[in-house]
């Protein structure tokens, strides 16, 4: 089942952050393969960067869902001691070395681009050489529930806060872009604000997507699930159901583009 619209062009794929929303990507990915389509040069952010990684590294659709049923969220030693943020970020090494035991960019069999953000220097930083599961680690130290990665002798944090849609290093790389966007933000009601936990996510979420806005639509194709916003950032229970509504959200675009 070919897509005429990515038929012999080289493809670039971009995964924004969002949290257990980011299994909606490996959906993304799933169909992808089943239309013949494969990444050449990846760039993800936070969940996206993790995802990102296992696709670059080869690792199968199981193989990324595996990874994140069993790699705990909360574990009672853990949790941080004399660091800010709930959980010690660092005590997840153990984990992505059982899937990235070569631990560079360099063992990949596809190009990987992560940003984290430079807590100390403000400002955003694409990694994409060297070591790769401390970059990894950082990208997704999403505070203050993950204490921030020290690389390189500085305090990184998640590549969201800065760049949750990292699609700056493919543009000029590959002659297509396609995008999986889980940051949505669709309408609410007034009876969906009315707590300042709610209103704090509501505008977060509001100012991450305005952010990135101009970049999502310059995408050759993107998908953004509006099911998703029913979905946790957090919430483990929700791993399926979010795989699930980004396969089927894919599949429909890639047949609706194939009958063009």
């Amino acid at each position: 089942m070919k897509v005429p619209q990515f038929e012999n062009k080289s493809i670039g794929l971009v995964l924004s952050g969002g949290g257990v929303r980011g299994m909606a990507h490996i959906g993304v990915i799933k169909a992808m393969e089943e239309f013949g389509l494969e990444a050449k040069i990846v760039a993800g952010s936070s969940v996206g960067a993790l995802i990102g990684a296992l696709y670059a590294n080869g690792n199968s659709v199981l193989d990324m869902m595996r990874f994140f049923k069993e790699t705990p969220l909360f574990k009672y030693n853990f949790f941080a001691l004399a660091k800010p943020g709930l959980i010690d970020t660092e005590r997840y090494v153990n984990i992505f070395k059982a899937y990235f035991p070569h631990d560079s960019f360099e063992g990949l069999q596809r190009e990987l681009h992560v940003v984290a953000t430079n807590l100390e220097q403000g400002e955003e930083e694409f990694i994409t050489s060297g070591k790769l599961i401390k970059p990894l680690l950082a990208s997704a130290a999403l505070p203050p529930v993950f204490s921030p990665v020290t690389y390189k002798g500085m305090l990184y944090a998640d590549g969201g806060i800065m760049n949750n849609f990292p699609s700056e290093p493919l543009v000029k790389k590959v002659d297509c872009v396609i995008g999986s966007n889980v940051s949505i933000v669709s309408k609410l009601q007034k009876k969906d604000l009315n707590n300042s936990i709610q209103l704090t996510g509501r505008v977060t979420g509001l100012m991450v997507y305005a952010i990135n806005r101009a970049k999502i639509d310059k995408c050759d194709l993107v998908f953004e699930p509006q099911e998703l916003e029913h979905i946790g950032i957090l919430d483990r229970k929700g791993l399926e159901k979010a795989y699930a509504i980004g396969y089927e959200t894919a599949v429909r675009e890639f047949e609706k583009s194939r009958v063009l």
